[in-house]
Parts: structure tokens; sequence; C-alpha cells
């Protein structure tokens, strides 16, 4: 425990949760823009190694909350609810006066709802996707939190009418776009020949992500080195974790004779420096926009799952790149369309149409103004202002 100089004042303890990698990148930048204007304030919470390496505090593993889809949950349940009663009780006890939930709405949404109940002032960062479906969630997300950062500028007239503030803060990936040199830039950082074909493999984040795509991209993988026998292949993996799995699911479908690069982290490289990307749904179909690499959309989930998710769809499409854009620009392959066969095609489409590939990188540059907004300070702004509302003294 810290020992308090007399007449300094006590720090400020905050309660956060990230559920997964892109989360743990927003949580580890919040920590260090709030931190930077008062190293007074700590946090503690659920978080990875880059919320960790900006002095979180770690109360349990983020791979712990890693998990996708309804009934991929189910199984979970009973160790989901008893994290969430142990962070209940952990916070309380430490009179944290505010809470900050990054993204992971359906575990954190219910500790922030119980939290807010208890006195305890409650941020929601990244808002979930009601703008695609499930539009009922405004009302529970408005019980939930008492203030939601966006990171995209369409999103705060969504909650117009519910009673909770709402504040666009930008989108940090837009920081990091990539300029008409990065491909360049980024081959030769990775020794990569300037003619060479390159696909960059981007079968997911969350551990059961790997599980059920590992496979169908290395299939993919084969298919396309067949056709081409010069083609590179990039896999950038969040974790030890992921790559392990990855590695494993090389072994099980031969395809360790592939030229395959698997980079740890990095994902940013390797959509730069590849022609063409093969992309699960998510977080990363934006980085890949942000990186003006075209790409092609997949993801699978189990079949019960996917009924219910499409039953409450409100757009046609669910990658964020068509989402972004507001129609399809990109492929999408999902459930049973997603193929080895299927990705492989289309992957290989693109990348013999070069006008395609050219009004891409047009469009991908584009976004990254629409998102751009100094995050950081809008973020400190929010959370410290939280922090006065709630009354601590900072």
């Amino acid at each position: 425990m810290a020992m308090t100089v007399p007449g300094e004042r006590p720090p400020i303890t905050v309660g956060i949760v990230a559920g997964e990698a892109s989360g743990d990148v927003l949580g580890a930048r919040l920590i260090s823009a709030v931190r930077a204007r008062n190293p007074n304030i700590r946090f503690v919470g659920i978080a990875g190694p880059k919320m960790q390496q900006a002095g979180c505090e770690v109360l349990v593993a983020q791979e712990k909350l890693a998990l996708r889809g309804f009934v991929e949950v189910l199984g979970h349940l009973p160790e989901l609810m008893r994290i969430r009663r142990l962070l209940l009780r952990e916070l309380i006890a430490r009179r944290v006066p505010l809470f900050i939930g990054v993204d992971a709405p359906d575990f954190n949404l219910g500790l922030e709802r119980r939290l807010k109940a208890r006195g305890v002032r409650t941020i929601h960062y990244v808002s979930p996707s009601v703008w695609a479906w499930r539009r009922e969630r405004v009302a529970h997300i408005a019980r939930s939190a008492d203030r939601m950062l966006a990171l995209f500028p369409f999103e705060p007239a969504i909650y117009r009418d519910a009673p909770i503030a709402v504040d666009f803060v930008g989108h940090p990936l837009a920081a990091q776009a990539a300029t008409p040199a990065s491909r360049r830039a980024t081959r030769e950082t990775l020794k990569l020949k300037p003619a060479t074909p390159v696909f960059a493999l981007l079968p997911g984040s969350r551990q059961s992500e790997i599980d059920q795509h590992a496979g169908i991209v290395l299939q993919a993988a084969r298919i396309i080195h067949d056709a081409r026998a010069d083609a590179q292949f990039l896999v950038p993996l969040a974790s030890r974790a992921s790559r392990d799995l990855f590695r494993q699911a090389m072994h099980d479908h031969a395809a360790e004779d592939l030229p395959l690069t698997l980079l740890y982290g990095h994902a940013d490289d390797a959509l730069q420096a590849a022609d063409v990307a093969i992309v699960a749904s998510g977080t990363a179909t934006l980085e890949a926009a942000l990186a003006r690499c075209p790409h092609v959309i997949f993801y699978k989930v189990s079949a019960l799952t996917a009924r219910i998710v499409a039953r409450k769809l409100l757009l046609p499409y669910v990658g964020l790149t068509n989402v972004i854009a507001g129609r399809f620009v990109v492929p999408e392959l999902l459930q049973h369309d997603a193929t080895p066969a299927n990705l492989a095609r289309a992957a290989q489409n693109l990348f013999d149409d070069v006008v395609t590939r050219r009004r891409l990188d047009t469009l991908f540059a584009s976004f990254a103004g629409a998102l751009t907004a100094d995050t950081d300070t809008r973020v400190a702004d929010a959370v410290l202002g939280e922090l006065a509302a709630a009354g601590a003294r900072c």
C-alpha cells in the first residue's frame, strides 16, 4: 500500500475493465492521458499488457473476458459472473469514485449499472454498435453509464433522446493512418521486395477467434500460394497465447511450409505492407482501412449465434469499413460463405483489380480525416470531469 506524505492528497483510484486487445490499446492511451494531467490518479481492474505498462493494477487477467457470441459465452457464464462479483466487491471496498468500462459491453454495462446504483460515477468507452443492431440497448446503456465516449462522429446523435452525456472523442487509430509512402517504407522495414505479392492474414485477437478462424485463413493461404508461388503472408497476433494457438493450427493443417511471417502485434505494419488482407470482422477492419489496405472481411460463429444476430441486424453489412462508407466497398464473407476457397478467390480478385485497389486507397484516405480528433485531450477531460462530478479532489 502506498504511503501518503502529510499534506499531500491521497491517490485517487479509478476502476477500469478492458476485455480484449483493442480495448487494451484504448485503455492504455486513456490511462497515459489522464496520468499525464494528474499522476495522482491510479487505475485498477482488468487489463492487458499495454494497460499494465501504462500503470494499471491487474485484478483479473484480460484473457478471462476474451469471448465472443451468445452461445459461446454460455459455458463460461458462471466464471464471468464470479469475476463480476469479485470486481464489484473489490472496487466498492477501494471506494473508487469512478469506473470506466472499455468496450466489452455485455460484461461492463452490468458492472457499471451495479456500481452506479452504489453512487459510483461510470463512463462507457466505445459505444456498442446500436447503429447496426440491438437498438433497444440505448435505454440499458443510459441506465448503466453517466457518460459515453464515442469513437465515431455519427454516434452522439443516436443518444440524443437518452439521459446520457455522449462525447465524440475521435478514433485513436486515425492518428496512425497510413500515407502514400507507408507501404514502401514498411516493406523496407520488413525486408519485403516491392514487387512481391503480400497478403496479411488477421484471424482475430481473441483465442476463440483463433480457434475458429486459423484453419480457414491457412487453407486460403495455401490456395493463394498454389496460384502465386512468390506470395508472402504476414500474420500479426495479439498475444503469446494467440501465437501459440496459431502455430498449433499451422501444424494441424500441415501449413508449416507456407511462407508465413508471424508478427507479435504490429497489425499496422502487416496491413501497411500488404497488397490485400483477409480480416476477421472487428476493429481490425478499421485498421485495414486506415492502413489503406484493400481487404476481404470474414467471420464465423456458431449457427445459433448467427441466427440470433441475423434477427437483430439493422444494416446489410457488419464490417466497420462498409459501415463508415455507408455501402459495400469491400467483400464480406460470413458464416457458410467464409470458406477457404471463397476467401482465396476474393483476395486474389482484389489483388488483380488494380483499378479497384486505387479507388479503395482514395476512399480509405478520407476515413482518417473524418475520425481524427484530439482524442487524448477529450478523453482526459471527460475522465477528470466525471471525477469532479463524483466529488473527488483531483
